[in-house]
């Protein structure tokens, strides 16, 4: 029951609500006392042949009463509770989301997609079920369960109760050990579910790689595994399930066999009367429902209870990037100033960055290259502050970059990295997508510079077409270009482009570098590339090599003398020769 309290701060906050429906439930299990009472009444006048029309009236009337009574009261908890408890998933579904929004990087490295997926979903269900559901078992269960035990002590007959009592703890016995074996099972089955849920993300995400392979087979095969597994998971949860009702049913048979008995003997010697009697095993009737309740209550509990723990887990998940309690609201402006002393992911203790130390005035550009893996992308990630620099500082115009609120510096830099994403909507609404409200000629504008303009006036719909999930419908070089555009468009004080360019021809990468350097005279550029005709322009150029600066100057300084960049541009002009005369043979 652990998990009420857990959610105590949720019935707080509900709780007029709550408390309008716990007292209709109450309100309903003492009116339900009635008709047992009215029914043996009629039993001792029908032994004592003493019924009249009159009195026939009178009972009709009460028990209309009270089912109308009744009905009203139903209807009026329903609302008030399990409407209330759908406002718990919307809350929780809003701070899961939130919470999402504000992990690091890293949060989903360790995460799978399918699995958050699963958290929001099903055990978000699980957890209403039990401020819903849960809640009305409890209460009505003890409510009902409570009265009725009262009034069959006080109006009948003590010792029969207690007679018929006498099987009750051990369905108390059987239920707690079921609980806990329901709990431990149903977390399982939960697991179970993220893992198929990250399965089907997977594959429908990488369906061209798997059709282009043909493993269609493969795939199915692995899918029926998970499916399979599921269905084991939940097989145990069922068979568990299971055992409540037949185990509920055969001690309360044990009861009534006992009431019977023992009150047939108490009939005899006149000790009770057969209308008495009557209304005793309906009452225990009535019990039935409770005592079923009760069991179904460990059943949603522990699933409850087991859906909060996954979901608190990922609630407690702490944000890497704390903010300054006074952090600057202004966005920076100004020179960029780096001096890394040493950077390692969370978690790893391999050196990432080591001794990277440069400055870049206002307008300049900055071209980044060096193997893969020699550390560029993660270079940029420390400049929009995905990952604390443990040692070092970077100063953006007047001020440390962990002195700006996060908002802040963000909305400085115009980001454009190698993974790019377009969501399944317009062309227009992908450019437009960090300003929302931008005119339609400054999309254009923006799609002009980044050289793809032409490319979107030949789709179909235009700006307008859907470019389908993750831009599928696409090449590219098209979602590459698309996704500087979206940058372009909020005019960055600072535009960092991380291999952005890698995808389009040389043709191609020409005209945006000349765009970008006849429209962003006054705003600061960061390129990373493989491909050195991307960053000659630059101001000034860093090679990187595992971590560190190897070379550091201009295109012309760094051509002069001997290493990495040298040979680097040696090669891909031989390269580049190489394929036109080719394309002249």
């Amino acid at each position: 029951m652990s998990v009420f309290k857990d959610l105590w701060w949720f019935f707080k906050q509900e709780k007029r609500s709550y408390l309008i429906g716990v007292l209709l439930l109450a309100l309903v299990a003492a009116l339900g006392l009635i008709p047992p009472k009215v029914i043996g009444y009629v039993v001792d006048k029908i032994q004592s042949n003493s019924i009249t029309t009159d009195f026939l009236w009178r009972i009709s009337f009460v028990l209309l009463t009270v089912l109308t009574v009744t009905y009203i009261a139903r209807y009026i908890w329903r609302i008030m509770i399990f409407g209330t408890s759908v406002k718990l998933a919307r809350q929780l579904r809003n701070n899961l989301y939130e919470h999402f929004t504000k992990m690091p990087q890293s949060f989903y490295q360790r995460k799978r997609t399918g699995n958050l997926m699963a958290h929001a979903t099903n055990d978000l269900q699980a957890i209403q079920q039990t401020a819903g559901v849960g809640v009305l078992t409890l209460v009505d269960s003890v409510m009902t369960g409570g009265f009725v035990l009262i009034t069959m002590a006080f109006t009948i007959s003590w010792k029969l109760t207690l007679i018929s009592l006498l099987p009750m703890p051990f369905m108390a016995l059987s239920t707690s050990y079921y609980g806990k074996l329901l709990h431990k099972r149903f977390h399982a089955a939960q697991e179970s579910f993220s893992s198929l849920n990250d399965k089907v993300q997977e594959s429908v995400s990488g369906i061209k790689v798997i059709k282009t392979f043909g493993e269609e087979k493969q795939d199915i095969a692995e899918f029926q595994l998970y499916s399979k597994d599921v269905v084991k998971k939940n097989m145990a949860v069922a068979k568990v399930d299971s055992l409540f009702d037949p185990t509920i049913s055969l001690i309360v048979s044990f009861s009534f066999l006992l009431a019977i008995g023992f009150g047939s003997r108490m009939v005899i010697q006149n000790t009770l009367t057969l209308g008495e009697l009557v209304t005793f095993t309906t009452y225990l009737g009535l019990l039935i429902w409770p005592m079923l309740a009760f069991g179904w209550l460990f059943n949603i509990v522990e699933r409850g209870k087991a859906s909060y723990d996954r979901v608190a887990s990922l609630l407690d998940e702490k944000e890497e990037i704390n903010e300054l309690v006074n952090a600057v609201q202004t966005p920076p402006i100004g020179a960029l100033d780096v001096n890394i002393h040493c950077f390692s992911y969370p978690g790893h203790d391999d050196v990432a960055l080591r001794d990277i130390s440069f400055r870049l005035e206002k307008g300049q550009t900055l071209g980044v290259v060096g193997k893969t893996g020699a550390g560029k992308t993660t270079l940029l990630k420390l400049f929009i502050r995905e990952f604390v620099l443990q040692q070092g500082e970077i100063t953006f115009g007047s001020n440390f970059i962990h002195e700006y609120s996060v908002e802040a510096l963000r909305s400085s830099i115009g980001y454009v990295p190698q993974d790019h994403f377009l969501f399944s909507a317009t062309v227009a609404d992908n450019i437009a997508f960090a300003k929302p409200d931008a005119k339609l000629s400054d999309i254009y504008f923006a799609a002009k510079i980044a050289n793809v303009h032409e490319d979107i006036m030949e789709f179909a719909q235009g700006y307008e077409t859907i470019v389908g999930e993750k831009g599928v419908s696409l090449s590219g070089g098209q979602k590459q270009r698309i996704s500087i555009a979206r940058a372009l468009l909020l005019n960055p004080e600072l535009l960092m482009l991380d291999d952005s360019l890698s995808a389009v021809d040389a043709k191609t990468e020409e005209l945006i570098l000349q765009s970008l350097k006849s429209n962003r005279k006054d705003r600061t550029t960061i390129i990373t590339s493989h491909r050195l005709s991307a960053i000659q322009h630059a101001d000034l150029i860093v090679v990187l090599e595992q971590g560190q600066i190897i070379q550091k100057g201009s295109h012309s300084e760094l051509i002069q003398c001997d290493g990495w960049y040298k040979d680097m541009f040696m090669r891909q002009q031989l390269e580049t020769l190489v394929e036109h005369g080719g394309a002249k043979e």
